[in-house]
């Protein structure tokens, strides 16, 4: 089922029209049947609102049960600091060496290497940019 006719089936069984779901959202009418026509697709944003002024979950939108449906079995997200470069195994060896290697260079040689890593990346990004 479309977005559109969701909205108009809750908004008819609701016994609501166009324009009291105008008044309650302070949406234009036009709009609200540009929505429920298929001709317009709304943001998330509007149809929160549009959810609100039925009285409805946002879920019930897109699902047609009373309670919201069960969500999978899904595998365990890895933090943020745990996909970090240098957060773990060779990549965290290799970072140390490198912080202990930074930590001996006299300024001049911490200003000549983050220069060289400047251009490198900007090589890089033009290459993928598809430039040379």
């Amino acid at each position: 089922m479309m977005i559109g006719d969701r909205l108009r089936a809750v908004r008819e069984e609701k016994k609501l029209s166009q324009g009291d779901i105008e008044k309650r959202t302070g949406l234009l009418r036009c709009y609200i049947s540009r929505v429920e026509n298929g001709h317009t697709v709304p943001a998330i944003e509007t149809l929160e609102k549009m959810a609100r002024a039925l009285e409805i979950p946002l879920y019930q939108l897109f699902y047609d049960g009373e309670e919201p449906p069960s969500l999978p079995n899904l595998p365990k997200r890895r933090t943020a600091d745990e996909l970090a470069w240098g957060s773990s195994g060779k990549d965290r060896r290799s970072l140390m060496k490198f912080r202990q290697q930074l930590s001996r260079m006299d300024e001049g040689g911490r200003r000549l290497l983050l220069f060289m890593a400047q251009k490198m990346s900007r090589k890089i990004a033009g290459r993928k940019r598809g430039k040379v």
